[in-house]
């Protein structure tokens, strides 16, 4: 008898989902356990494999379409049997919600031209009209598998996408391959005055992840009253102690290392940071699972390294940078996303000083991590060359107070300025 497949729900947070790829056509056999399609959820693309045998007799969601959780993927049977009676059952039982699929299935990104009626006004001269320098306005850009960052990077640098090779899925091109492509491989142009008679925009459909990333971010900013704790951290004991010990064992620790481990030391000791807001209660976690913002073309995610305080500086190095492959290939699972107590994001590697982040629910804080900057300090009276970075900790004032939050960041300032306390506590 035939039975409907449907769309699972990959995630807690997942409502739809978008089938990126089948990998089985109508009419092929299927057995439980193989590969039928790769979904994009709302964080990461995944695997879908079936958990019955049978025949493909038909597909409910084209690839690049998004479709609502529960709402029909496929039906599989015997070969040639008769299923309409299946889909006119749930025709009928779901007669509003049928069209569902419609509003949100993704559309590709097009390009708009609209003339703008002529004025009756003087030409410009031709020595006056600014000439760009390998600038190239293609009509095939629309037409290229790109991501939004990659078009809007390329868009700035005045490159033909068509020109560039993409690395990602399906050739498609992402943000490093932009940043890869030589300008010197670009046919100069010049602005004609057809450029100063139109207007043109792209729209590029939402992710399911940037979606997910408005949603949630919008709730925590206009919901948890956020406040900020700045405060200047001197890193040369940190610089010192890390270079020793990537020397000694041949590793490559990194500073984002050290401030994990500092963080997971201090929530020991201040555990009312390591809290969040349930509504009637607040609930205070004794276990540190610590968030790390990890950057992809789609947007943000924040895999968790689990019990933080209680692994080595390698340990947590090996963790994050496998997060970070894993995030890139979208092959992360929701059991590497979920459960953090902590977050930290940092752009010190973006040579950003300072800047502030939105609490990433259902955590009471984040740490915002700014790029290490050699400038002069004082040192018993004297000026001396220092190495500074600056943190900022964002809390939500309903779990932690200003104080509360500050003596946090003078622990982990104590730690990160003095790291053989904080070595102390494990093996490297």
């Amino acid at each position: 008898m035939a039975e409907i497949v449907r769309m699972p729900k990959m995630s807690d947070t997942m409502t739809e989902g978008v089938v990126a790829k089948w990998h089985k056509k109508i009419g092929d056999q299927i057995k439980s356990g193989e590969l039928v399609a790769e979904i994009e959820t709302d964080k990461a693309t995944m695997e879908f494999e079936s958990y019955q045998n049978g025949t493909l007799l038909y597909i409910g969601v084209e690839e690049g379409k998004a479709a609502p959780v529960d709402s029909i993927l496929a039906i599989l049977g015997k070969p040639g049997e008769d299923f309409k009676p299946l889909l006119d059952a749930e025709s009928k039982a779901k007669p509003v919600t049928a069209a569902a699929p419609e509003k949100t299935e993704a559309k590709p990104a097009t390009k708009v031209t609209a003339e703008v009626p002529a004025k009756s006004v003087a030409a410009p001269k031709a020595e006056s009209i600014p000439v760009a320098q390998n600038v190239v306005v293609s009509a095939s850009d629309s037409r290229v598998k790109a991501s939004p960052l990659a078009r809007s990077l390329a868009g700035q640098k005045g490159l033909d996408l068509s020109m560039i090779k993409g690395s990602g899925d399906n050739g498609r091109i992402v943000k490093r391959d932009v940043e890869r492509f030589k300008q010197g491989n670009v046919v100069a142009g010049s602005y004609t005055s057809a450029i100063h008679t139109q207007e043109s925009f792209e729209e590029t459909p939402v992710s399911q992840m940037r979606k997910t990333i408005a949603r949630r971010l919008s709730e925590s900013k206009f919901t948890a009253p956020h406040f900020y704790l700045t405060l200047d951290i001197e890193m040369s004991r940190c610089m010192d102690a890390r270079e020793a010990i990537n020397a000694a064992t041949g590793s490559k620790v990194s500073f984002n290392d050290f401030v994990i481990k500092a963080c997971a030391a201090a929530l020991q000791q201040h555990p009312k940071v390591n809290s969040s807001w349930l509504g009637e209660t607040i609930r205070t976690n004794h276990h540190i699972h610590i968030g790390v913002a990890v950057a992809v073309d789609e947007g943000l995610l924040v895999p968790v390294v689990r019990f933080a305080d209680s692994k080595t500086l390698s340990q947590i190095n090996a963790e994050v940078k496998g997060y970070a492959q894993k995030a890139k290939d979208k092959k992360l699972q929701p059991a590497d996303w979920e459960g953090n107590t902590f977050t930290i994001s940092n752009l010190g590697m973006f040579d950003i000083e300072e800047f502030t982040a939105i609490i990433n629910p259902p955590d009471a804080c984040i740490l915002a991590v700014g790029a290490i900057k050699a400038v002069p300090v004082v040192k018993d009276g004297n000026v001396v060359a220092g190495n500074v970075m600056r943190v900022t900790l964002s809390c939500d004032h309903r779990v932690v107070d200003g104080v509360t939050g500050a003596k946090f960041l003078q622990t982990v300032k104590g730690f990160l300025e003095n790291p053989v306390l904080l070595l102390g506590q494990a093996s490297i």
